[in-house]
């Protein structure tokens, strides 16, 4: 009885021993599986991402350090990141107000070989490019097109690009001094102009001067109305983003203030002289707005974006014409 005893121990002991082999074996498989699973997750994390654009979804990188946001340099100024090109049209100039003056120009009407050569990890293009003109981009970098919703809207442009450029936590702050600015302005601009009207024209210097009334909803101006409450010219309302003056309807332009700015260059250049010329026709002068003295020449490139530094540079336009 007492060897039956001692081989049944032994044996339950070798048992216990494989038991303590299996588990041990199963806990190293499961914890090389989690390495493993680990390590995928890691490499995924600092490489690339997928996020929804207006034509669907895109690979991006996480973490870009070469990006050119066309038309959107602004922004990407704002959240401190230089661009590695500035936009720039034979008609229009380039935005000035930037001060990119070691930035390469891009000529958005030209080729797209000098971003080739730019080695970009990442285009980001507002939302007045195309489907078409979007592929093509796309044969050169990782390439995202704003939605159009997003587009007309500071606070949601500047979120989008913040987390593109993986800077999502310098959103709140720089919001926060914007909107302050845009709600202090709102104030003084409602006390010194009530609901006398605001009108913004361009001036023309290309090909044919032409003066163009800026509508409700332009990408540029439209916030002056929307908000900082200023009342628009009924014109106004009922113009989409811009739209001419013609030469007959003049004398009916009956705005209280007007602000007015070149397309291309300075008020002094010598290749606007033509077009300005245009300001001392008779009937112009014959105009409220001309006769009381509330037209305003303000510098072009600022007025003719709707990004977030534009934005201020038109308050403190604005507060500086209007509030005495």
């Amino acid at each position: 009885m007492v060897g039956k005893s001692r081989v049944h121990i032994e044996g339950v002991r070798w048992l216990i021993v494989l038991l303590i082999i299996i588990v041990s074996l199963t806990g190293c498989s499961n914890k090389q599986e989690t390495l493993m699973k680990a390590g995928d997750s890691k490499q995924s994390d600092s490489g690339t991402r997928m996020v929804k654009d207006a034509f669907g979804e895109v690979e991006v990188p996480i973490k870009p350090q070469r990006v050119a946001g066309i038309y959107l340099e602004d922004y990407m100024l704002a959240l401190g990141m230089k661009p590695i090109v500035q936009w720039y049209h034979p008609w229009w100039g380039k935005q000035d107000y930037l001060g990119l003056t070691d930035v390469p120009l891009f000529d958005i009407t030209g080729s797209l070989e000098p971003l080739i050569e730019q080695n970009l990890d990442l285009i980001i293009l507002n939302a007045g490019i195309d489907e078409a003109g979007y592929q093509l981009y796309s044969k050169i970098a990782p390439t995202y097109r704003l939605p159009s919703d997003v587009n007309v809207n500071v606070a949601a442009t500047l979120h989008t690009i913040a987390d593109l450029l993986g800077a999502p936590e310098k959103v709140d702050s720089i919001l926060k001094n914007y909107e302050q600015k845009v709600a202090d302005a709102k104030v003084k601009l409602e006390a010194a102009v009530g609901r006398q009207t605001v009108a913004v024209v361009r001036l023309d210097v290309g090909g044919k001067p032409e003066l163009r009334l800026f509508g409700l909803n332009n990408a540029y101006t439209g916030m002056i109305y929307k908000d900082l409450g200023l009342e628009p010219f009924p014109w106004v309302k009922g113009i989409e983003a811009h739209d001419v003056i013609s030469q007959e309807k003049i004398p009916e332009f009956t705005a209280d203030h007007i602000i007015i700015f070149p397309s291309d260059g300075a008020w002094d250049s010598k290749s606007n002289a033509n077009a300005v010329a245009l300001l001392n026709d008779p009937i112009w002068k014959s105009i409220p707005a001309v006769k009381n003295g509330h037209v305003y020449q303000v510098e072009r490139s600022h007025w003719q974006s709707g990004a977030i530094t534009a934005n201020r540079m038109k308050i403190d336009d604005l507060l500086k014409i209007l509030v005495k």
